[in-house]
Parts: C-alpha cells; sequence; structure tokens
C-alpha cells in the first residue's frame, strides 16, 4: 500500500494506491491523521484510482477521517473509485457524510 499526499490551495490529495485491508488500514490511518491534524487542510480528497482491493476497513478509514478533518474545519471527498468499490460505499450509506465523486 502507498500514499503520497500533494498539497495546494488550501487542500490535500491522497493518492492512494494497492489494497486497503485490515492488514494496512491501521498504517494508512495513523498517516491521514498526522497530516490532517498538523496541516488542517479545507479539502481532503483521497483519491481511490489506483485501489485495487478494499474491505470493510476503508470504509472505517473514510468514515475515521471524515470525523477528524470535520473536527479540523475542514471536509472530506473520495474519488476515482473502481466501480465496485463504489457500489460497497453506497451500500454503507456513507454518502450521506461524505462527497463520492
Amino acid at each position: 500500500m502507498k500514499m503520497e499526499i500533494k498539497t495546494g490551495s488550501g487542500g490535500a490529495t491522497a493518492l492512494l494506491s494497492g489494497e486497503i485491508d485490515h492488514h494496512n488500514a491501521k498504517e494508512l490511518r495513523s498517516q491521514l491523521d498526522k497530516f490532517i491534524i498538523s496541516v488542517q487542510p479545507a479539502l481532503l480528497v483521497m483519491d481511490f484510482k489506483n485501489i485495487t482491493f478494499m474491505d470493510s476497513s476503508g470504509i472505517g478509514l473514510i468514515m475515521g477521517r471524515s470525523k477528524l478533518i470535520r473536527e479540523c474545519g475542514g471536509c472530506l471527498e473520495v474519488k476515482n473509485t473502481q466501480p465496485y468499490i463504489r457500489r460497497v460505499l453506497k451500500l454503507s450509506g456513507i454518502e450521506r457524510i461524505v462527497k463520492i465523486t
């Protein structure tokens, strides 16, 4: 699992690649939380373009980061999800709290 964060104009994009599962979600949470707390971006976009697999750990990852960034005054958006990941996210109801594009 790789993640690269690009910043600019008060916002940031976390480019994720690989698999999001219980094996690597903890490390992603840690990295994203440190970034959100230190930078406090107005908008954080999680780009799922290169995610090849996601289980329920990915839903937890998104929900937790959404809560944290709102507490810091920002918002979270998820973009470029694969069709099956988009279906999982819709079924979870996460679209009520996070914008999925």
